[in-house]
């Protein structure tokens, strides 16, 4: 996983993970962002549409071992389940190509709300600096893209299991035959959607979605469907703000089976680095000028928690 190319680019993720550093205080071996999280393991299998739609090949293989991660929003390791702040949850899914002779991976990183406080990575970087200090309210006045995001609703679910979850970026899935289909990722729960009002949250303790997920696996594994929501001509692919109309084509891809928490949790919590960036034949990075900040956020910030 490189640094972006761009000094510019560089420059603005390393300001970004700064100013996270800032807001939620230094935590050396953490996120700096969704900093409280539990990895887990599992299988993907795909769908006969997803193979139409990529030759990529964990849609084109039987199955394929997944490492993810559940987290929860703010760079606070031990921030309560039950505080707001920590919507929207995240989820993180690093599918395992190959181990040897030199591990192959791609990944996808979703969070529990369609949304994103901006375009790209200035934009980021002004919403992240605004909260710093203490001028959000004049900034959402005057940006309302980010005022956009902070309005949708986020309430907190009754488990990781019963949260949806959208990918931020638009990526190009480029089939066999070298047809290109643009689409963003979604993720939901086939155990369905499930969420806590406020009455209900007071009563749950501080760790009960965490704690939560060992508990379920008792009883089999987590299960999501990985679906498509698919662009049409003309659609914008390099604005994440822009939304799709609601009648675009949604196309399932596969099913997400998590088995098991990963052993070693604070030692693998430390040395994983998702990347947003596909890096693998059959999908490609849309034009979203953000894809290349949060991959450069995302590497920065990997090396300095192993270096921790």
């Amino acid at each position: 996983m490189p640094l972006p190319s761009d000094e510019k680019v560089v420059q603005t993720s390393s300001a970004i993970v700064s100013t996270l550093h800032s807001i939620f205080g230094p935590h050396p071996g953490f996120r700096p962002a969704h900093a409280k999280g539990i990895l887990l393991k599992g299988t993907f299998v795909p769908t006969e549409a997803a193979k139409a739609l990529s030759k990529a090949p964990h849609f084109n293989s039987e199955s394929t071992p997944i490492v993810a991660r559940f987290s929860s929003s703010t760079g606070i390791p031990e921030i309560p389940d039950t505080d707001p702040n920590g919507n929207p949850r995240g989820f993180a899914i690093r599918f395992v190509l190959a181990e040897t002779p030199r591990r192959v991976h791609t990944d996808i990183i979703t969070h529990s709300v369609d949304g994103f406080p901006g375009s790209n990575g200035q934009d980021a970087l002004e919403f992240f600096t605004s909260l710093k200090d203490g001028s959000i309210g004049d900034y959402l006045a005057s940006h309302p893209k980010a005022l956009a995001f902070i309005q949708i609703p986020k309430p907190t679910p009754v488990s990781f299991s019963k949260e949806k979850y959208f990918g931020v970026n638009a990526f190009k899935l480029i089939a066999a035959n070298g047809k290109e289909t643009f689409i963003r990722y979604r993720i939901v729960p086939e155990a369905g959607e499930e969420y806590l009002d406020e009455a209900s949250l007071k009563e749950k303790t501080p760790s009960f979605l965490y704690d939560g997920v060992p508990e379920l696996l008792k009883t089999g594994p987590i299960v999501f469907k990985l679906k498509a929501h698919v662009a049409e001509d003309g659609d914008t692919t390099d604005d994440n703000t822009v939304k799709w109309p609601a009648d675009r084509q949604v196309i399932e891809l596969g099913t997400i089976k998590l088995e098991s928490v990963l052993d070693n949790q604070a030692a693998q919590q430390k040395t994983i680095i998702f990347d947003p960036i596909p890096r693998v034949d059959g999908i490609e990075a849309s034009a979203d000028p953000l894809l290349d900040v949060r991959a450069g956020i995302y590497l920065l910030s990997g090396r300095e928690r192993r270096a921790a």
